[in-house]
């Protein structure tokens, strides 16, 4: 039986976000350039977007480039920017309803890349269905060192005053206060780590890890990482008789 038979459609979780590992290792594999795993990923991500519209996500992040990718070799990153060009198709996004958006340093993009990304983002604006989020020269420590230095400077000027700073504040200043926190993250590729994405948003999201490589995710793995979402029990520090 197949999951998506499986899936409870009630209870698909909101925000769903993806660590898209194995692009190079799945090239590797069959004897190519690294660069052709990140094109066969950007097929992957066509594919992934349109099936997390189906099912009713409302969100959904994919850690597409992070700071520290900017070490990587520059032919790659010419690559992967070339690629991002490339990959993101405004005529796909308005079929399926889909607002774009981006969070991280977006002025590290060349001026190109924020160009056409920027032009995306206000083509989708009134789009009302699903939200698809690229975090692209994204880390956590970064976005919270950002929020950090954002909130100093509001008590340094008296706007706030140190007894004021919450959690709810804090939140407030990362860039992905317009969305809730993940109920679920994927990470595809076999590692098991979080590689500084979402670290504050992901308390409390469920994580699932598997060893397919990105290229090769398909609906049938999407679901079934959906599906073992829903076999858990969300508790939030609290117990099972509190939740019940």
């Amino acid at each position: 039986m197949s999951y998506i038979e499986q899936i409870d459609k009630t209870r698909i979780p909101q925000h769903v976000a993806i660590i898209m590992d194995g692009n190079g290792r799945w090239a590797k594999q069959r004897g190519k350039e690294r660069t052709y795993g990140h094109q066969a990923g950007a097929e992957t991500v066509q594919k992934i977007t349109e099936d997390a519209a189906r099912l009713g996500i409302k969100y959904l992040t994919l850690y597409t480039f992070s700071t520290e990718n900017w070490n990587r070799p520059q032919d790659e990153v010419a690559a992967l920017m070339n690629l991002l060009l490339d990959s993101i198709e405004e005529e796909t996004l308005m079929k399926n309803n889909i607002r774009f958006g981006i969070i991280g340093d977006f002025n590290k993009l060349p001026m190109e890349v924020q160009k056409s990304l920027t032009l995306c983002m206000e083509h989708t604006a009134k789009n009302t269905g699903m939200s698809l989020i690229l975090a692209l020269s994204y880390s956590s420590r970064w976005e919270i060192t950002e929020a950090v230095r954002q909130i100093a400077i509001q008590v340094k000027t008296g706007e706030i005053s140190s007894e004021q700073i919450t959690d709810e504040l804090i939140a407030s200043h990362l860039s992905t206060n317009f969305m809730p926190d993940p109920d679920l993250l994927i990470r595809t590729g076999g590692e098991i780590r979080l590689s500084n994405y979402l670290l504050w948003q992901c308390a409390y999201s469920e994580l699932y890890f598997c060893d397919t490589f990105w290229p090769d995710f398909d609906k049938e793995e999407f679901y079934k990482a959906i599906y073992e979402y829903q076999q858990r029990e969300r508790r939030f520090g609290k117990t099972s008789e509190q939740i019940s």
